[in-house]
């Protein structure tokens, strides 16, 4: 099945596994539940969100999809790991959340069946746990509108970011499973930035997110030696 293609069936099956702990904010999760308000803060201070048309790649639970559409958004969430979208259809259905839906496809089949359709695609924390990265930025540039933008986030790769990102995170601190990371798929910002431009996307603005373990508090920062995020656009057309 080509939904498939460009995904790893370990990954998808780590994520299952938990799925059922997805909205629990206490639960192997709680980084993204954490950070969340702030990655959802930076995107709408670049474009406000209210009435735009929202794919979210790779959306997992729905963290950021329900949180997107509770700012006013039109939003679709896709994944390829089913037991995460059923959690986040039944979050939805719970919750209320207007205009969320989900579907499960590869950013990739979605780019095919609907290109220059969004006018916000978001790819959190998903980039690093595919087999093919540059695919799914293809396929991200594909989907979105001209003038629309496209925010990645993902952790870059240098020994720091193993210190932090695997050896601290899932091994010292145990913010995340043990084995939620691997080092040598860490993408470092340089190598985002070219594939970025190589799908005719323009780099507007890099981010960095810092943890302190002490305080137990995320921040954004200047500091993308660790996790970090780019806000890209695609050009008008002329």
């Amino acid at each position: 099945m080509s939904d498939t293609l460009n995904a790893d069936p370990a990954e998808l099956a780590k994520f299952s596994e938990l799925a059922h702990r997805w909205w629990d904010p206490e639960s192997e999760f709680r980084p993204l539940h954490q950070i969340n308000p702030l990655r959802l803060g930076w995107i709408q201070q670049l474009v406000p969100l209210s009435g735009k048309r929202v794919v979210d790649i790779g959306c997992g639970g729905g963290i950021l999809a329900d949180a997107m559409a509770r700012q006013g958004a039109q939003v679709l969430g896709i994944d390829l790991a089913t037991k995460a979208l059923k959690v986040a259809k039944l979050h939805a259905l719970e919750a209320g959340t207007p205009n969320v839906h989900y579907r499960e496809q590869s950013a990739e089949a979605l780019a095919a069946a609907e290109p220059g359709s969004f006018d916000v695609v978001t790819c959190m924390e998903m980039l690093e746990h595919v087999p093919d990265p540059t695919s799914v930025v293809r396929a991200c540039a594909t989907l979105v509108k001209p003038g629309g933008w496209v925010f990645f986030s993902t952790i870059n790769r240098n020994p720091k970011s193993f210190l932090f990102a695997i050896v601290g995170a899932e091994y010292v601190l145990n913010l995340l499973p043990r084995g939620t990371h691997e080092y040598m798929k860490f993408i470092r910002p340089g190598e985002l930035a070219s594939h970025a431009r190589g799908a005719g996307l323009t780099l507007e603005q890099t981010r960095g997110m810092e943890y302190n373990p002490l305080t137990r508090r995320y921040w954004m920062s200047g500091n993308t030696s660790v996790n970090y995020l780019f806000a890209t656009r695609k050009p008008d057309v002329q």
